[in-house]
């Protein structure tokens, strides 16, 4: 697996093709953003999501919506710290994560624990805004219960998990560099390659996630999702005001994020709050899974690095020793 520290990915001709012109007019807090020329915000460059901020509000902070300015710095210290996987590593294999599992214990240890930590890149800052969460609602910060259904499939992609893998299938479609797990649709920071370039003209806008180099191209022509599922859904976009509004559903059954299922419906807003920054914002809904809608925003920072390769191999290459040590876990009777 390559990160953004290897090699450069020439994008060129995907440029090219969705080159978009901007007005003139220079941009800085409290004056207006760039615009295109057809009038709409500007929002085309390579996007930086890292943040220590966790999505759902920690136990500890239960009744505090917002760090004071004198905490953010030893609150990012102490994240940066807690992050770190060359450090008490031992006792981190003892830890619960936050799916309930032992690190050192469940068949694909939590991915913290995965690499040394040369390979991270999860960031060193809390937002702005000094939220305590990504999640802004519930007001709570954290993401609501699962519903029966969506617990019972949380489960047996653990039991799945557990148990010798039966077929490619059975992996996640991350693992199998299919999807990427923080490319979305949503977007989530997690890891490393959390970057997205924007590409914008008249008729489209184009993201494209650094990770499994996942591009979403979403028509503004107003035409409808269609029938066809999905990994990634369908995306369909149109303008309110300043602000670019995704609405994504036609996700396949296999495509789970956190859980979801095939009902999984998103509204992404993005809005260009000043030269050098997007607020992105999503909404999920899945009653099947979610007892109750929830709301993330996210802040991305314009970076001026390129988009760098991605090589996600790992899974592939390793499917066929993983099918064959299942085999022989079921010929021993383990």
């Amino acid at each position: 697996m390559t990160i953004r520290r290897c090699a450069f990915l020439a994008i060129c001709a995907t440029s090219a093709l969705l080159v978009s012109t901007t007005a003139a007019a220079q941009s800085s807090r409290g004056a207006a953003s760039p615009r295109t020329a057809d009038g709409q915000p500007d929002l085309t460059g390579v996007w930086d999501f890292r943040t220590v901020t966790p999505l759902e509000r920690p136990a500890e902070l239960a009744d505090k919506a917002f760090l004071t300015g004198e905490e953010v710095a030893a609150y990012a210290a102490e994240k940066v710290r807690a992050s770190n996987a060359d450090l008490d590593r031992e006792a981190k294999k003892l830890e619960t994560t936050d799916r309930g599992q032992v690190n050192g214990t469940s068949e694909t240890q939590d991915l913290a624990l995965a690499y040394n930590d040369f390979w991270w890149d999860r960031g060193t800052a809390v937002v702005e805004t000094r939220r305590t969460s990504l999640v802004i609602d519930p007001p709570n910060g954290r993401v609501p219960e699962l519903t029966a259904a969506g617990a019972a499939r949380a489960a047996e992609r653990v039991r799945i998990n557990q148990r010798p893998t039966e077929g490619p299938e059975d992996r996640p479609l991350g693992e199998r560099c299919i999807t990427g797990f923080n490319s979305g649709p949503p977007m989530l920071p997690a890891a490393y390659n959390m970057n997205v370039q924007i590409f914008q003209n008249d008729d489209y806008v184009v993201l494209l996630n650094e990770m499994v180099h996942n591009a979403r191209i979403i028509p503004l022509d107003g035409s409808d999702h269609g029938t066809v599922p999905m990994w990634t859904g369908v995306s369909r976009g149109h303008w309110e005001g300043d602000t670019l509004v995704v609405e994504t559903k036609n996700f396949l059954r296999e495509t789970s994020f956190r859980s979801s299922s095939d009902n999984l419906h998103l509204i992404e807003r993005i809005q260009r709050q000043d030269e050098d920054t997007l607020v992105y914002t999503f909404t999920v809904t899945d009653p099947t899974t979610w007892t109750a809608p929830w709301t993330v925003e996210l802040p991305m920072r314009r970076s001026d690095l390129p988009i760098f390769e991605y090589a996600c191999h790992e899974g592939n290459y390793g499917m066929e020793g993983t099918l064959s040590g299942a085999r022989v876990i079921e010929k021993s009777g383990e």
